[in-house]
């Protein structure tokens, strides 16, 4: 097993992580912008798993980088919803 394989464990790991504490707050309150983080981690968490299995060498040239690229956008969008509803 590479240490390139090794390292992107680890980063799926601590997305993957990352997005059940999210799934956890969101189950506490009910507030939609931690289910977007949760969904968000789970998308990001699934860029170097499948730059892994398809042996991609450069994510950034290839089409998994939209999976990052959405992940972002589900954010800003939650983000934005956010704060809108907090206003009125």
């Amino acid at each position: 097993m590479s240490q390139l394989a090794v390292l992107n464990g680890a980063v799926i790991m601590g997305y993957a992580v990352a997005s059940l504490f999210f799934l956890k707050f969101w189950r506490r309150t009910g507030d939609a912008l931690f289910l977007a983080f949760c969904a968000s981690f789970l998308l990001l968490a699934a860029v170097p798993l499948i730059t892994v299995w398809l042996q991609i060498p450069r994510e950034e040239q290839s089409a998994v980088y939209l999976l990052r690229a959405a992940a972002f956008m589900i954010i800003i969008v939650a983000i934005v919803i956010n704060s809108r509803r907090s206003r009125s």
